[in-house]
Order: C-alpha cells, then structure tokens, then sequence
C-alpha cells in the first residue's frame, strides 16, 4: 500500500503543483490502506509493478465517482489512465448506477496546465462539467492547506447510452 500511496503523492505533486502549500501530500499509506480494506481503491500492474490506481466509490443509488486517479509518469501515454477511467465506468454500470462523477481541483485566478489537459481529456471522453463548488464548501478541512484559492469542478458522463 505504500507503493500506491507513494504513486498517488507523485504524480499529484506535478499535477497539483502550486495549489498546496509546501509539504502537503495527496494521500497517506493508512488512507490507502483503509480505502483498499473499504474496496475502493484499484491498482494496475505491468511487469511486476504498480503502474496506477483509481479511487470507485458508490456516493447514492445512481452515482459512482472516481478519484485519486494516479498513472506512473515513466509509463505515459500507453493507456493506463484511460483503461482504469473504463474500468471505473464498467464497475459502475455493473452496480447498476446511471452516473460516473469526478471532481477536479481548479485554481480560482489563474490558468494550471495539468488542469487545461485534465479538463480536455475528460471532455473528450465523455465528461461534462455539472457544477463548480468552493473548496471550502466540499472540504472545509483541507482548505486551510492550499496556497491559492481553489474550486473544484464536478464532471459527470451518463453510463447508459
């Protein structure tokens, strides 16, 4: 779990840079334990090793979301996002629910360039922005850790054609 915890940091610290303060982290090995222990969360391998994981999580009866979405930098660009955003939506429609939803933090005054590349890749897969919602609205908690102002924009895709 430490490996996943590990992953999720680094690529987090690249994709999130300048939004947290300094010394902030994504995520814990104990979160990623008992998230794993709760059936939330999904590793890939290849070759022996972990080269990704998402976060599924059952919000209601017609929701599922997706999150904590992590692909090993050293193997971009094979796939490995888009096969677990798949596998993510087929878990979902399997549970029978009707929306797969994810939310991406966005800074309020200014333009972050793996946040422009995130929103066009999950436009062009099917995702629309539903609604922005404050930081401080969503995780009162965490908003004191940042180091701009944030917002997250909720996507959702419809699962059923």
């Amino acid at each position: 779990m430490s490996a996943v915890a590990a992953l999720i940091n680094e690529v987090y610290e690249v994709a999130e840079e300048g939004l947290w303060a300094d010394g902030t982290t994504r995520t814990t090995t104990q979160e990623v334990v008992a998230l794993t222990r709760a059936g939330e969360i999904t590793a890939a391998h290849l070759d022996g090793e972990i080269v990704g994981c998402v976060r599924i999580q059952q919000l209601d009866d017609r929701v599922c979301e997706f999150g904590m979405l992590a692909a090993a930098p050293k193997r971009r660009g094979i796939g490995i996002g888009r096969e677990l955003v798949q596998f993510a939506e087929y878990y979902a429609r399997e549970a029978g629910l009707d929306v797969m939803q994810l939310e991406v933090l966005v800074p309020r005054e200014w333009s972050h360039p793996s946040k422009d590349f995130l929103t066009n890749w999950y436009t062009r897969i099917g995702y629309q922005g539903v609604r922005k919602v404050s930081i401080e609205e969503s995780y009162p908690d965490l908003a004191h850790r940042l180091a701009t102002s944030c917002d997250f924009v909720i996507y959702h895709k419809p699962l059923h054609a």
